[in-house]
């Protein structure tokens, strides 16, 4: 795989060796255990995945590397490159500017962009209409277009399916940026409706089977469909594409429900299936996958708690956060800072969309076990101050110098 020129401050030379050995010792990538990290009083298991992913390397390389070639230039991102508040940072103090926010809110009008300009398209990509109004304002945004190739390929095989006249079904999370990029490229080809979850699933099958009105349609799912979306004419034969970084399995399991739905309701002797359903598992993208699936491993490791480092807006790293919530005590973190002290930790909570504050989250018992994972965009220096932090508050633990020259040499 490519290696991009990420800034050194992102990199972790413990996290680095890591990731060395496993790839030497497991080069078909096929062994999902954790990696054991024994400092003595405290050990901690690494998920066998975590980290950067190609697309977000692919983003960082190509941002930082306009920002340091067009010093006296205006640039601007579209949005937040990618959910990480580190890197965020790290933009607007070299002069970055962010054009929205997440929620698609204006931060900077249009009107103050000019052509000469240069506007980064973040790795989620953007929607035909924002594309269109920057073109109009003059900006080439193709050159400095940092667009996921993993949700790219959602578009391109959303796009396929609309050939053969499917209505594409988008599992996401309807406010966040890839979901509203996703629907608005493949709502350009063939009718679409966003659905979040296996109970929104539940009620398009209603609208499928026709067990509920029709007009219905139009009010549960208001700002989710494509224009001129009717339900009892574009629900007769569809596909289902993600979010990419939303759960694996989910967007399998929902799948595989509509699926169902469509042979019972149009085709119960089964004969005909692609008549009305099409195969779009190849949308998946890898390191979700593969994230998901060593947290997974991760968790058959018996433990004491879990922390999953991450940004707390990043939709890949909340699912992490909720596979792991399922077994063990877990804390959501940004970064080590939130480690304020051997007894206090300060965390988010997903389900109240609020940061809480945890106090003597470190067991008596030794040697304390902890399951440690992080987001796609997460840099793993970060990964390395969290682990360094909860290390250095037991006196005899294992250097991280030393703990490095084993992966190194080892």
């Amino acid at each position: 795989m490519k290696k991009f020129n990420v800034p050194a401050a992102y990199r972790s030379p413990l996290i680095s060796a890591i990731k060395q050995k496993r790839r030497l010792d497991d080069r078909l990538r096929k062994d999902l255990s954790p990696t054991l990290l024994d400092f003595g009083a405290v050990q901690v298991y690494l998920a066998r995945h975590f980290g950067f992913c190609y697309g977000v390397e692919n983003a960082i390389e190509i941002s930082f590397r306009t920002v340091e070639e067009h010093p006296a230039k205006k640039i601007y991102l579209l949005s937040e490159m990618i959910h990480n508040p580190l890197v965020n940072e790290d933009l607007a103090r070299r002069g970055v500017r962010f054009i929205m926010d997440t929620s698609g809110n204006i931060q900077v009008p249009f009107d103050q962009l000019h052509a000469g300009d240069i506007v980064i398209i973040p790795a989620f990509g953007t929607t035909l209409e924002l594309e269109q109004q920057l073109r109009q304002r003059g900006l080439e945004i193709e050159k400095y277009d940092t667009t996921c190739p993993f949700v790219e390929k959602v578009w391109n095989r959303a796009a396929a399916i609309a050939q053969d006249h499917y209505t594409v079904v988008v599992h996401g999370k309807p406010r966040h940026e890839e979901t509203r990029a996703t629907f608005s490229h493949s709502a350009r080809h063939t009718p679409t409706v966003v659905i979040e979850d296996m109970k929104e699933a539940i009620e398009l099958a209603g609208f499928i089977r026709g067990d509920l009105p029709a007009a219905d349609f139009y009010t549960r799912f208001a700002g989710r469909f494509s224009k001129g979306f009717d339900p009892t004419r574009d629900l007769r034969r569809i596909g289902v594409v993600n979010q990419t970084t939303m759960l694996a399995s989910d967007t399998q399991a929902i799948a595989d429900y509509l699926k169902d739905v469509m042979i019972r309701t149009f085709d119960p002797e089964a004969t005909q299936v692609a008549a009305y359903f099409a195969d779009t598992r190849d949308t998946l993208c890898y390191a979700t996958y593969e994230n998901q699936g060593a947290v997974y491993e991760l968790l058959k490791t018996p433990a004491h708690f879990a922390v999953v480092i991450g940004g707390y807006n990043s939709s890949n790293t909340s699912h992490l956060v909720e596979l792991c919530e399922e077994k063990y005590p877990t804390y959501f973190i940004r970064s080590a800072e939130e480690i304020v002290s051997s007894r206090e930790i300060h965390h988010y909570n997903l389900h109240r969309q609020e940061e809480i504050i945890t106090l003597s989250y470190l067991p008596e018992k030794k040697p304390v076990k902890i399951l440690i994972t992080s987001g796609a965009s997460c840099p793993d220096a970060l990964v390395e101050q969290v682990i360094a932090k909860i290390a250095g508050f037991y006196p005899t633990a294992v250097s991280l110098e030393e703990m490095t020259r084993r992966f190194t040499e080892g």
